[in-house]
């Protein structure tokens, strides 16, 4: 198990557990407290990971000896597979998340785990990507309450607005505000110093997501994977996804394959940015935006593709 994660105290009952260096898997989660009561947002990869963070909130505050309210901000498994240590809580998402909540169940990501020296480069790639997760013993524990849109708590005295800003990283993605503290839990909708992947687009919405982002004007965000950032990070994730958009689009236009396109796209500043690879995601899903009818690459292909591009 990794030994550098950490619980930050962003002040006034707010708190973000961030995992360096957030690569795949390597999600930050968060804590919002008051009065005796708690939201937390997000669980981690597996069991271990999320029990850690349990343990190191509890020892913060003691309203997080028992967590109130979850909030998943998507389906991704390293952002809810957790969830069976807080069950007793009220569990929220979108109706899009909830929707999703089983395409990729635990026990398919231990299934590939052991299959994966069979599998060439993608068995490779798993490997290094999710191998040091423990799928084994995840009993997938889905939300008890969704909602569409916007959604209202109250954490103690405090305001917390859910905000679904989806379908962009996934189909039903949630940001969190805390307007009293200006604090914003964006889970996957950010991605710092680390590349986003699209799995769902459009790529619209994930740019609108940004810049809902700023207009709410944080003065701390919590990004789903990377260290703490403010309006600049939004901004600057919004600037890749234009950027993919339109260099993605060109070569679209000149028929180049989308498998050609990710190859043949040059990163500049953005491939110093942890797992450029995920390049090969974005493109085929930005394809199937632009109306591509040739079948799409299999799952396995794609992971080929970004061990290739990875190398």
């Amino acid at each position: 198990m990794r030994d550098d994660a950490r619980l930050e105290d962003l002040g006034g009952g707010i708190y973000a557990y961030m995992q360096p260096d957030g690569s795949w898997g390597l999600s930050n989660a968060g804590l919002i407290s008051d009065a005796e009561e708690s939201l937390l947002v997000d669980t981690l990869y597996d069991l271990p990971l999320t029990r850690r963070m349990l343990d190191a909130m509890s020892e913060a505050t003691p309203a997080a000896r028992r967590i109130d309210t979850v909030v998943n901000t998507h389906a991704n498994g390293d952002h809810c597979y957790g969830n069976q240590l807080v069950s007793d809580a009220r569990i929220i998402t979108s109706n899009a998340t909830a929707e999703q909540w089983d395409e990729v169940r635990p026990e398919v990501m231990a299934a590939m785990l052991k299959g994966a020296d069979q599998m060439g480069a993608a068995g490779e790639f798993l490997k290094r990507s999710f191998g040091a997760f423990e799928f084994g013993g995840l009993e997938p524990t889905p939300p008890n309450q969704t909602f569409d849109d916007h959604l209202d708590l109250r954490v103690g005295d405090r305001d917390v607005e859910l905000i679904e800003v989806g379908p962009a990283h996934t189909r039903g993605d949630v940001i969190i505000h805390v307007p009293s503290t200006r604090t914003i839990f964006t889970g996957d909708i950010l991605f710092i110093d680390g590349t986003p992947i699209m799995w769902e687009g459009p790529v619209a919405n994930w740019i609108d997501a940004c810049e809902k982002i700023v207009a709410l004007d944080p003065e701390v965000v919590v990004p789903g994977h990377g260290p703490l950032t403010d309006t600049r990070g939004a901004l600057t994730v919004r600037d890749y996804l234009v950027y993919i958009r339109d260099e993605a689009r060109k070569r679209f236009d000149a028929g180049l394959s989308a498998r050609e396109a990710a190859l043949d796209i040059r990163l500049g500043d953005y491939s110093a940015w942890l797992d450029s690879e995920r390049i090969a995601v974005n493109i085929v899903t930005l394809y199937r935006e632009f109306g591509d009818t040739s079948a799409p690459p299999g799952q396995m292909e794609i992971f080929d593709l970004m061990a290739e591009l990875a190398r």
